[in-house]
């Protein structure tokens, strides 16, 4: 019987796998007649964020490993305390990667409590930078007017100024060609980057909720992924305001008594914020949708991205089936509110073909009450589902009566 793991030396296997570990990096990402913001196409691009140290079966990282590929080296993230903040940037490695030419995504973090102004400042002052040098190239065009290749490519990037691909396309012809000084002082800032300021529930609900109000109201082109686990991961499973009714979590181990805060709802009030809910597992589709979406949207953006994680005692092999299941029992609900249309909120969730009590029996979070109080538990138990049921149904008349 062969053992799973079997010690041998490691000089019996370095020069062979040096070779390998070569050969991978040599292996480019094909071409493809696949769109970049669809599921397959997005699968085709290179992946800047991989080999995190999360947990096996984190809900998280699958979101930023699809993030990264669906934005690449335009990405600049501004990161919040918590567990995403743990696995991106833990000394000396990271998971974030670059190309064969060096390059990827940007990434630092800040704090639960000004995360949201961090990343803001990142934004506000690459795109101070990207208007000085775009009024120094008209100033060069009016200057230079000549139909040289370095003109017309000048020329090029101002028709297409709001375009972060043909933007980073432009800027790999434009760079090599530059020998002005002051537009080569500013050659970073050809690139539109995309901006995302990304953490959890514990940064976007409740620590960092503040400042992540300021830049929905700022009006201003910031993109939000919320990574929502519904509970504070990071520091051993602490209650948030994104916990749900009857869950169980410290600071309420005899299951929480008020509903989840609805994070989506209260950033839909401002009307001029795209706004999207989703849940990889249940709908890839939709989720890549909603993230092309959002980033190209002009102006604020937030994404909540169900989040399952261990602390919910479930069986982290199947994270992604269980947040088809959430879905399913109408405890996740997906949904899309773009500003840009007459009729911006669309509910992408079908109606509940599941029991939403046997779903949350199945997690441990839920199921630890039960054990502890079974009256109390079955009282909570029926009030989530209501309060699950009413919040459906006040979606689906949301969207019935645009």
């Amino acid at each position: 019987k062969n053992k799973a793991l079997e010690m041998v030396l490691s000089s019996d296997l370095d020069k062979k796998e040096v070779e390998n570990y070569a050969f991978a990096l040599g292996v480019n990402n094909p071409k493809t007649i696949f769109k970049k913001d669809t599921v397959k196409g997005s699968q085709f691009e290179k992946p800047y964020f991989e080999f995190s140290g999360a947990c096996s079966g984190c809900g998280e990282t699958p979101y930023i490993k699809l993030v990264s590929q669906l934005f690449g080296k335009r990405l600049v993230v501004a990161n919040a305390t918590g567990c995403s903040s743990i696995y991106s940037g833990s000394a000396p490695t990271s998971p974030y990667a670059v190309g064969s030419d060096g390059k990827g995504p940007a990434w630092a973090s800040s704090l639960f409590e000004d995360n949201a102004e961090f990343g803001y400042g990142i934004y506000t002052a690459k795109k101070h930078n990207r208007e000085i040098l775009k009024q120094k190239v008209s100033d060069y065009l009016s200057k230079n007017n000549k139909n040289d290749e370095l003109c017309s490519l000048l020329k090029e990037w101002l028709d297409n100024y709001e375009d972060g691909d043909k933007s980073c396309e432009l800027s790999i012809k434009i760079l090599p060609l530059l020998k002005d000084k002051e537009l080569k002082a500013l050659q970073d800032s050809f690139v539109k980057e995309s901006v995302w300021l990304i953490g959890g529930d514990g940064w976007a609900y409740d620590i960092g909720f503040g400042g992540i109000d300021q830049v929905l109201a700022s009006g201003e082109n910031v993109n939000i992924l919320v990574l929502d686990t519904e509970v504070y991961s990071n520091t051993g499973g602490q209650m948030s305001k994104a916990t749900p009714l009857s869950a169980t979590a410290k600071f309420a181990s005899s299951g929480k008594r008020t509903p989840k805060k609805d994070l989506g709802q209260i950033a839909m009030t401002y009307k001029n914020v795209y706004v999207a809910q989703v849940g990889l597992g249940a709908d890839m589709a939709q989720c890549v949708r909603a993230l092309s979406e959002a980033e190209s949207y002009d102006g604020p953006s937030i994404v909540i991205a169900y989040s399952p994680c261990i602390n919910h005692g479930i069986n982290m092999s199947a994270s992604q089936n269980e947040i088809k299941k959430a879905v399913d029992a109408g405890y996740w609900f997906l949904y899309r509110y773009d500003p840009r249309k007459e009729k911006p909120f669309v509910l992408d969730s079908k109606e509940p073909s599941m029991s939403y009590e046997d779903f949350i029996k199945g997690e441990a979070r839920y199921a630890a009450l039960q054990k502890l109080s079974p009256a109390l538990a079955q009282d909570l138990y029926e009030k989530s589902a209501k309060w699950a049921k009413d919040k459906y149904n006040q979606y689906l008349k949301l969207m019935q009566e645009q």
